[in-house]
């Protein structure tokens, strides 16, 4: 969001689920939240950290597409009407989003990465920007490397990220939308809220953006009917500011090597520094 364009939507995003947020509250929250000038830091900000990542991921993908890829393969898929291209780009990219969003909560040095987006304890629409500039390249990874590989058109893939787009704002909303029936094969505001609490049983599970079948398929759905979560964030201390939770995963990093360390005098790391621990989670399989 960097441009005019970008600014029209952040404006429209805020009309549409600030009043949102109003009419359908899930939970109890003022509009000027703690920690809401940390998230437009991360808005406004993060992609100028990100943009580099996102040209490389592109620029592999279309190296492999070219080089490595059966040219079979690439024409078939690029000759796919749009409307059947659509379908099967938004299946693929969120199983990508899936599986990297999994390995991030399952590898302790990427869930200390990933810790910075869980820090938030106040769920709202904007928490969906509050993530590390490394979490997003590697989530943009999983789910574009694999569709500018295969040579799916810019279109189909531009639809996708769309819907993606409006998805994301929408399941960090403090809103009450469960799907009904649909809960199971559509992720909900509801099933994301339970991927985001702190209450032991739900630790990471939810994994999918859009599709909750995924983690139906792959064990690791977590949705109790006529339940809400209650709380939010990480069970450890997280720096507050922009600037030091951009510097938290090193931080947590060099922490860990230097208790792996001989033993040896210690540095005590400042409240807010501790580094995240691992989550249990189901095994990748």
């Amino acid at each position: 969001m960097n441009d005019l364009s970008g600014l029209k939507q952040l404006l429209l995003v805020v009309l549409i689920f600030v009043p949102f947020e109003r009419l359908l509250a899930a939970r109890p929250q003022k509009i000027l939240r703690r920690g809401l000038l940390t998230d437009m830091a991360f808005l406004f900000l993060n992609g100028w950290l990100v943009v580099g990542g996102v040209i490389a991921i592109m620029t592999a993908a279309v190296l492999v597409n070219q080089s490595i890829l059966p040219a079979a393969v690439t024409q078939t898929i690029g000759d796919l009407p749009y409307l059947v291209q659509v379908p099967i780009v938004i299946l693929i990219a969120d199983l990508g989003v899936y599986w990297t969003h999994r390995i991030l909560h399952v590898v302790p040095a990427m869930w200390e990465i990933h810790s910075v987006h869980h820090a938030v304890e106040e769920l709202d629409w904007l928490a969906a920007v509050h993530q590390h500039p490394l979490d997003v390249i590697f989530m943009k990874a999983g789910a574009l490397f694999p569709l500018y590989a295969l040579g799916f058109s810019a279109e189909a893939i531009a639809t996708y990220l769309l819907i993606y787009f409006w998805q994301t704002w929408l399941v960090h909303a403090n809103v009450r939308l469960n799907y009904g029936p649909l809960r199971h094969i559509l992720v909900s505001p509801e099933f994301h809220h339970w991927h985001h609490s702190s209450e032991t049983e739900a630790r990471d599970k939810n994994f999918a953006g859009l599709f909750s079948f995924y983690d139906v398929l792959f064990g690791s759905a977590h949705l109790p009917k006529g339940q809400n979560p209650k709380t939010f964030g990480v069970d450890h201390p997280m720096p507050s500011s922009y600037l030091a939770l951009l510097a938290y995963p090193i931080v947590a990093w060099t922490s860990k090597r230097k208790r792996n360390d001989p033993p040896a005098a210690q540095p005590h790391m400042p409240s807010g520094g501790e580094p995240a621990q691992p989550r249990q989670s189901a095994p990748l399989s």
